[in-house]
């Protein structure tokens, strides 16, 4: 197979189907599925119809911080900063992206908490740090903004606080959703429970990276964006029984197949914590995972190329072709698709 290129992930999206609210009950979101080359239409709803027992649900159990804070510079400027993870080095310095003119040392304040830029960095980063007695994650909770996507074209919500963070989340860190999960309800794992799949945990903090578009025709120049994330050791028992029970490896989300990709890395899949710049794409396949749980993806994106390692370029744009036309609503807020092995 020839190397994939950059236009061959595009396509053509009318706005009015960029999803700008979510749907109520989260589980009535509809639901391609693809099974093999059989297209169906569903809702998230019937998904324990869909699955069988002995399969195996992997969830990103990441947590959305409210990442987007405002800020002000001690000569009066306004400023804008997104939070996006701590130094591993030091965890009162945070990498972060600031909309607004600073240097290093400038001073700025974040609802009474002063803190200082102490490096610029070339990508466009700049680090800050924070007191030794502040707790950057509970400043956020009390004055952060939900970090909507730049395609939600709204201010957020106090109901964005609840609706952006799938029902599970417990580990604080991402600047983005784990968008698939968003349709999962507690009422709908229990019956997923019922009928036998069982469920096991990644976690991957999402980064503003996962909103980048490729810019590189060939696509393998792309400069990958680096993510945290931990595939731990009873997940990799888990999905070991699953294999041995005959059941199939359902990943929810994108950000789980890089995690579970990233843990297989050497050839055998084993417990990992660390960073990735895993970057999916044909003619690569995946070696952990069977089928994905996904909602639809931008053009031209990494997470578009990384579903083509499951169905292929060719059967990708019939995909979504079919939703086009089906009008299914995109990308976070949206609608879901199912892909499975015929």
């Amino acid at each position: 197979m020839a190397e994939p290129q950059l236009s061959d992930f595009d396509f053509e999206l009318p706005d009015q189907r960029i999803a700008q609210e979510p749907v109520s009950p989260r589980d009535a979101a509809r639901l391609l599925v693809s099974r093999g080359a059989a297209i169906s239409h569903h809702r998230v709803s019937d998904l324990d119809q869909l699955l069988q027992a002995g399969d195996l649900l992997v969830l990103n159990r990441t947590r959305v911080i409210p990442a987007r804070l405002f800020a002000t510079k001690n000569t009066g400027g306004q400023l804008e900063v997104l939070l996006i993870h701590p130094l591993d080095d030091d965890p009162q310095v945070w990498r972060c992206l600031v909309r607004g003119k600073v240097r290093i040392g400038s001073q700025i304040a974040i609802d009474g908490t002063s803190a200082e830029v102490v490096a610029l960095g070339d990508d466009g980063h700049r680090d800050v740090r924070f007191p030794a007695d502040c707790s950057v994650l509970a400043l956020a909770e009390r004055c952060g903004h939900v970090p909507l996507p730049p395609y939600i074209r709204r201010s957020d919500t106090e109901a964005d606080r609840e609706r952006y963070q799938t029902v599970f989340g417990d580990r604080p860190g991402s600047v983005a959703a784990p968008t698939a999960s968003l349709h999962l309800t507690e009422e709908l794992l229990a019956r997923l429970e019922a009928r036998g799949v069982q469920r096991a945990m990644v976690e991957l903090a999402v980064g503003p990276g996962t909103f980048k578009p490729v810019q590189h025709e060939r696509i393998t120049e792309h400069p990958m964006h680096a993510e945290h994330c931990v595939c731990p050791p009873e997940t990799v028992a888990a999905i070991e029984a699953c294999r041995h029970r005959g059941g199939r490896v359902i990943a929810v989300g994108t950000t789980v197949v890089r995690t579970l990709e990233t843990a297989a890395a050497s050839g055998t899949l084993a417990p990992y914590e660390g960073w990735t710049r895993i970057f999916l794409h044909p003619p690569q396949s995946l070696s952990v995972v069977d089928g994905l749980l996904t909602n639809f993806h931008l053009p031209r994106s990494t997470l578009l190329m990384l579903v083509a390692c499951l169905t292929g370029i060719e059967h990708l744009h019939t995909i979504y072709q079919a939703a086009i036309d089906g009008d299914y609503r995109f990308y976070s807020y949206g609608d879901a698709s199912l892909i499975l092995p015929g």
